[in-house]
């Protein structure tokens, strides 16, 4: 053992090197579920900056210093504060925001969010078969992004009013009927956060025929 030890020290290095890197620098985080739709899809894999808000010991959850401040509609991994699961939702509320949801429309402080629609697109299940998804655009003072809902399913679509306490934040994902979110979890503590996803690296159609989805190859996140 000592003897292999010794002549793939260098290949060692490599690997404790490439891990520390993963998870003090920069990581990937492919998407595995459509929580997130339409803007991040089953079989993406985001890049994701992990100095973005803290800087932290390797391997570990320890925070030495804050590099940055979270802001709202950023799309971030974490870990969930239930199991530790790694995740990736947005930032829908910071620390001392006062929040709820009516009839799946968000009013942060007081102030209600402005709804486009875009039109409709299938949700796949994963039985088979598809439902229709309304596709909206959610503004919220100079932030906006598209979100997406299922009239069809029994959900979750009122919450609040609540206040984000210090430290925490509040992430709720983009396909609102079909996401285990802060309403699931409650708030997430900074020290879980991981880094801020900020653009797709690669991406395959794994409900389809796992072809290449070259138009999203470094697509920037919105």
């Amino acid at each position: 053992m000592k003897n292999w030890i010794r002549l793939n020290k260098g290949f060692l290095l490599f690997l404790f090197l490439f891990g520390i890197f993963r998870t003090a620098v920069a990581d990937w985080n492919p998407i595995p579920s459509g929580s997130m739709r339409p803007n991040l899809l089953e079989g993406d894999v985001v890049f994701v900056n992990r100095l973005a808000f803290n800087l932290k010991v390797p391997l570990t959850n320890i925070v030495i210093g804050h590099l940055g401040e979270p802001k709202r509609g950023d799309i971030v991994t974490f870990f969930s504060p239930l199991d530790e699961t790694r995740l990736i939702k947005r930032v829908i509320a910071l620390p001392g925001d006062t929040v709820e949801m009516r009839d799946e429309k968000m009013i942060i402080n007081g102030q209600e969010a402005s709804y486009a629609m875009l039109g409709s697109a299938p949700e796949p299940l994963d039985h088979g078969g598809a439902l229709v998804a309304l596709r909206l655009n959610e503004k919220m003072g100079a932030e906006q992004h598209r979100i997406q809902l299922l009239p069809q399913v029994n959900a979750n679509r009122n919450f609040g009013p609540i206040t984000v306490p210090q430290d925490h934040y509040m992430m709720l994902g983009d396909n609102r009927d079909n996401s285990g979110d802060y309403r699931h979890f409650g708030f997430v503590p900074r020290e879980l956060l991981i880094g801020r996803a900020e653009r797709v690296l690669v991406s395959a159609d794994i409900k389809g025929d796992w072809m290449p989805r070259t138009e999203r190859f470094g697509m920037q996140l919105h």
